[in-house]
């Protein structure tokens, strides 16, 4: 028989054991997160909408001397097509498949934003916290805070121009996050923090090493932890491909006269995630990005951050009114996302929160920027607007600021490859 001492220190223990566990609770995300929107028609989109879909990608691939892409649509009165088209390069490769594995580019940066705005809920860091009291390395940095790195207003300037010859030459070769963020640090501050928009991929960087420091854990298993798996995202993570099952990254050389050589481009798929960290290091599928970009565009990981969007700033000085970003994401009219190129890949994924449309897209080559993905994914949001109602199914009466007209064009303006020979 158990004696009262001894009764009393069990359940003492016990009780210390459940506070800490449910302290444990409280600070760690869901175990899996439900995304509130229309449910999705299980049906094909029907097949004049589809036509028209697949004509926006192949005319996009050929401008961006893309020898492959992977696209989602879904639109849920109507139905979802998705699909993997053209092949892996333009001399012998083995058709793309939907199922492949790509890197997401810039996603990642709305990703690392989650962990970000997580950490703030939980009391770990404040948003206006300096960047200077997480990283050692940036002491000149008193003026600018985390949510600046986040919005991409910081005034920081960006490394990707700079070290792309170098991940061309040497794609093995791992990076140090400091040694990313010191090229776009030696960048001229053209803006002061919070002024205006500023590509920066060096700034997310440096949120990735503050978050790292704030939380105690690497930025892989943050966006694990915070992202993946409450999302049940199986095909994505930061860092390298875990499956052979990869779309072929490509990279279409300058030639004379400021074209490209498409026909002939670099296998670039084997430069090393590190160039990337939490700016553009996240690899995933089209499946996954699209949910995604859902979760993200209807705050399913954050329903209690209602600000995050709310005070976004235009994504340029001649940026239409309706094209802003903030928050780690780009908002074009009704949609949320966010876009962007990395080597070999040039992507983009959009979701309207209210009617549901989303768009994911992606394409095999970056010659061409990140321009590309994006003015395709509006093409496609604009096409499967009026892609009309299933049986049973009401069509939303909302539609977009812009036609799929205007972004086709965009693209034939913006082709980067050489004529044929």
């Amino acid at each position: 028989m158990h004696s009262p001492a001894i009764l009393r220190r069990a359940v003492a223990t016990a009780s210390v054991a459940l506070a800490v566990t449910l302290v444990l609770l409280g600070c760690a995300p869901d175990s899996s997160v439900e995304i509130e929107l229309p449910p999705q028609a299980d049906v094909p989109l029907p097949e004049a909408t589809v036509t028209q879909l697949q004509d926006a990608v192949t005319h996009a691939m050929a401008a961006a001397g893309a020898s492959g892409a992977i696209v989602g649509v879904w639109a849920p009165w109507s139905g979802a097509w998705v699909s993997g088209i053209g092949t892996q390069n333009p001399v012998d490769g083995a058709e793309v498949t939907a199922d492949m594995q790509f890197r997401a580019s810039r996603v990642t940066r709305a990703m690392t934003c989650d962990v970000l705005y997580a950490a703030a809920e939980q009391g770990k860091v404040e948003l206006d916290d300096p960047i200077s009291d997480w990283v050692a390395s940036v002491p000149v940095l008193t003026d600018v805070t985390l949510e600046q790195l986040c919005d991409s207003t910081s005034g920081i300037g960006s490394y990707a121009s700079h070290l792309q010859p170098l991940w061309l030459a040497n794609p093995d070769r791992r990076w140090v996050p400091r040694e990313l963020a010191s090229f776009g640090l030696g960048e001229p501050r053209t803006t002061q923090p919070g002024a205006a928009y500023r590509d920066s991929d060096a700034g997310y960087v440096l949120l990735g090493l503050a978050l790292e420091r704030a939380l105690g854990a690497p930025a892989s298993q943050l966006i694990d932890e915070y992202v993946v798996r409450p999302l049940d995202l199986d095909a994505s993570h930061l860092g390298g491909f875990t499956t052979e099952n990869v779309l072929q990254g490509l990279y279409a050389p300058p030639v004379e006269g400021g074209k490209r050589n498409c026909a002939e481009p670099l296998d670039v798929t084997d430069v090393s995630a590190s160039a990337g960290y939490t700016d553009s290091g996240v690899v995933s599928d089209i499946d996954d990005l699209g949910r995604y970009a859902q979760a993200l565009a209807t705050g399913a990981l954050l329903p209690q951050v209602d600000d995050r969007f709310a005070d976004p700033v235009p994504a340029g000085a001649s940026a239409p009114s309706w094209y802003t970003v903030g928050g780690g994401a780009v908002q074009a009219g009704s949609l949320i996302g966010q876009f962007g190129a990395s080597p070999g890949y040039t992507t983009a994924a959009f979701s309207d929160p209210e009617t549901g449309l989303t768009v994911a897209v992606v394409l095999n080559n970056s010659a061409g920027g990140g321009g590309h993905g994006l003015y395709l994914a509006w093409e496609l949001a604009a096409i499967a607007s009026k892609a009309p109602a299933a049986a049973g199914e009401t069509a939303p009466e909302a539609g977009l600021p812009w036609t799929a007209e205007q972004y086709h064009d965009a693209i034939a303006k913006a082709a980067i490859c050489a004529p044929a020979a």
